[in-house]
């Protein structure tokens, strides 16, 4: 019996010290879903101004892209190609061709100089062709890694946002309970307040869906364009070996 007696006076102290911390925080419960919300605001915008950008980027990436493959597959030139290239300047394609058009200038001056002592001209053009995969490798990556740059905030805005604005709704929704006073615990008395407390959670769906909704699609985009460099690469490895390295 005395230990039940115990217990309930711990609760009760429990309870009240609880209580007296909340109502003691409750001047930084209002600050705090401000700055909730501001911050909300602020990835929210944020966001938006990354869609607009990278959508440009790779819209114009794609384009150009397209317009270089048409140019590399219908001349019969590298220079000419090479000079074309040079005027699509957002084309990661048109970037890995020249680095790999490079990397076999270098290779044919090499030829053209000749090469004495063990090994010959066979391991200059062995070790040629694999300086030129380098190069076209190396190029893709540093393109695929600048294709990739903002797109993670968006991921970041997406998962991060609803909690968020979760933890803003939470604290108005303990700042409308504090303030109640007794005999007033109506719904006209609390509503407001969680009202306005849930405005925090609405803002935070509001930056995250067009948030993941484009990480989606800018995924999709990058992967595409990865795959088409990937595919370049190869092809023009094979023309290297076949026309420049007999």
């Amino acid at each position: 019996m005395t230990g039940m007696i115990l217990q309930a006076l711990a609760a009760e102290t429990s309870q009240s010290f609880m209580i007296r911390l909340v109502k003691w925080l409750n001047p930084l419960f209002e600050p705090v879903v401000l700055a909730v919300l501001l911050l909300l605001l602020a990835m929210s915008a944020a966001c938006w101004g990354i869609i607009y950008y990278k959508w440009r980027f790779l819209r114009r990436a794609q384009q150009q892209s397209v317009e270089f493959l048409e140019t590399f597959w219908g001349s019969k030139r590298l220079d000419a190609i090479y000079s074309t290239s040079e005027k699509l300047t957002r084309s990661p394609i048109a970037k890995v061709f020249r680095a790999g058009y490079e990397e076999l200038a270098k290779l044919k001056k090499t030829q053209a100089e000749g090469v004495e002592g063990a090994g010959g001209i066979s391991d200059v053009l062995g070790g040629g062709i694999e300086n030129v995969q380098r190069s076209l490798r190396r190029t893709s990556l540093a393109e695929l890694t600048t294709m990739e740059s903002l797109v993670p905030f968006l991921a970041t805005t997406g998962s991060a946002a609803p909690f968020i604005g979760l933890f803003g709704t939470v604290v108005g929704i303990m700042k409308a309970f504090v303030e109640i006073r007794p005999g007033t615990a109506t719904l006209e008395a609390t509503g407001p307040g969680i009202s306005h407390a849930l405005i925090a959670t609405a803002v935070g769906l509001l930056a995250a869906i067009p948030a993941v909704m484009a990480y989606n699609y800018f995924v999709r985009r990058i992967k595409v364009l990865s795959n088409e460099m990937e595919t370049f690469s190869s092809d023009f490895t094979n023309i290297v070996k076949r026309h420049f390295l007999k």
